[in-house]
């Protein structure tokens, strides 16, 4: 089982885990729809800056 050489200093500890935070997440706002998706990633409605990249399935609708 390994065993430390020498204690860490609470310096040293602070150090390594100052990048242990959490980011909050790069949103954008799209020109055309004005949906707020995250950067670099088409939004839910299929735009990607401003083109319609990914065409959405038509809903068929059945006349009884």
């Amino acid at each position: 089982m390994a065993v430390q050489k020498s204690r860490r200093t609470p310096a040293t500890r602070g150090a390594r885990r100052s990048h242990d935070k959490l980011k909050s997440a790069a949103l954008s706002v799209d020109p055309t729809s004005g949906e707020t998706h995250l950067r670099h990633r088409v939004t839910p409605d299929g735009f990607y800056r401003g083109v319609q990249v990914v065409k959405q399935p038509e809903i068929e609708v059945e006349d009884e």
